[in-house]
């Protein structure tokens, strides 16, 4: 998914940075409004995690920061940084961040695009009835890439923000995997169109769908698949005492989904699965079934295969900003502070991540980045 040496990335971050809306420009002008953005992204590479932060790494690394920035009245205080972020466009930065990746990573055919939402619970602000903000992002599974998000509307949820986060990105020729709550026909109809496939989970909140795939499935058992063509795959993984073995059946879409495909309305949609994962640990057995329609063919070990890259999002994307960089604890909330310090996240872990010279943690490549300006600057090359 990275750019080839043939197509070099010409413009750097903070040049593409500076174009973000925002509205103190008009009274202090440019040079001085984008100093606290390029500073905010540095200190967060290095460990920042809040405005307080961002200010401390900036007052400690002053003499640096003054070898390129004009800074008549030192690092801002963190109530500047902070409203700073809180008067910032956030669709404007996010969307910066989008074109960004887009020029630094490109989708590869096959690659699993993970779209899932994540909550900044203690963003609420319970004090003036406003709920946490609720994200819904793109994950690259193979690279470990965050390539955008969108924040869903207050009285709304996924199915509204997974469509518009879907047109920012380019897809083509991927295998875009998305959760229950983004099973409609409107979303895989848009990423069938993009150029792209799709595998979808399927739960009760679309209850006719659900019926026909489980129905299907539970008569073929019954009957032993006799009148189904199926394709199966299976794999087993040992380790820790445990044994966890995973079983997808597919078949053809048209043959089974029903009455939930009267009207074509899931005429895109080829073949559905089942994934049963079955785990032997402690003495104890589990078992745990899970249906998905896809655009894919039905090749169980395809849909397999993606649906597993799936939940790498759990581990690689939200697990990370959670504890390498705080996010789930994160009490910023004010105007648009919360979005624009998600966005500055996971921007600041694109780039962690790319470095490779050290086989470190996130959370210790951002604690050396803030000790050693070298390899501050070895992560910020990364962006030229």
């Amino acid at each position: 998914m990275e750019k080839t040496q043939s197509s070099p990335v010409s413009i750097s971050i903070i040049d593409h940075f500076a174009g973000v809306d925002d509205p103190r420009m008009e009274r202090t002008g440019k040079r001085q409004a984008r100093r606290h953005h390029r500073v905010a992204i540095r200190a967060v590479i290095a460990g920042a995690d809040g405005w307080v932060d961002i200010e401390t790494f900036g007052n400690a690394k002053i003499d640096w920061f003054e070898t390129f920035l004009e800074l008549p009245n030192g690092i801002p205080s963190h109530d500047t940084f902070g409203r700073v972020f809180s008067l910032i466009d956030a669709r404007n930065f996010q969307d910066l961040f989008i074109e960004w990746t887009k020029r630094v990573w490109e989708a590869t055919e096959g690659q699993v695009v993970a779209i899932d939402g994540k909550t900044v619970r203690r963003s609420a602000d319970k004090m003036n009835g406003e709920s946490p903000i609720h994200m819904a992002g793109a994950w690259a599974t193979a690279n470990g890439v965050a390539l955008g998000q969108v924040k869903t509307d207050a009285r709304s949820n996924e199915t509204t923000a997974i469509p518009k986060l879907l047109k920012t990105l380019e897809v083509k020729g991927c295998i875009a995997t998305i959760d229950a709550m983004g099973c409609r026909k409107k979303i895989a109809r848009q990423v069938v169109k993009q150029g792209a496939d799709c595998v979808l989970a399927v739960k009760k909140n679309q209850p006719q769908l659900w019926d026909d795939i489980v129905g299907a499935f539970e008569y073929g058992e019954r009957t032993r698949f006799s009148t189904m063509e199926l394709d199966v795959f299976e794999t087993v993984n040992k380790g820790h005492g445990r044994v966890e073995r995973r079983r997808c059946w597919a078949t053809s879409a048209p043959s089974v989904v029903g009455h939930a495909n009267d009207r074509g309305e899931w005429a895109n949609m080829n073949s559905v699965a089942m994934i049963e994962s079955t785990r032997w640990a402690d003495g104890k057995t589990t078992v745990h079934r899970r249906y998905f329609i896809t655009s894919l063919p039905a090749q169980a070990d395809r849909i397999l295969g993606a649906v597993r890259e799936h939940w790498g999002v759990e581990n690689g994307l939200h697990w990370t900003l959670d504890v390498s960089f705080g996010e789930d604890g994160s009490m910023i909330r004010v105007g648009h502070a919360a979005e624009n310090m998600s966005t500055l996240r996971r921007l600041a872990l694109n780039l962690v991540k790319g470095e490779k010279s050290l086989k470190i943690g996130m959370a210790a490549k951002r604690k050396r980045a803030g000790w050693d300006l070298e390899y501050l600057r070895a992560i910020l090359r990364l962006a030229q």
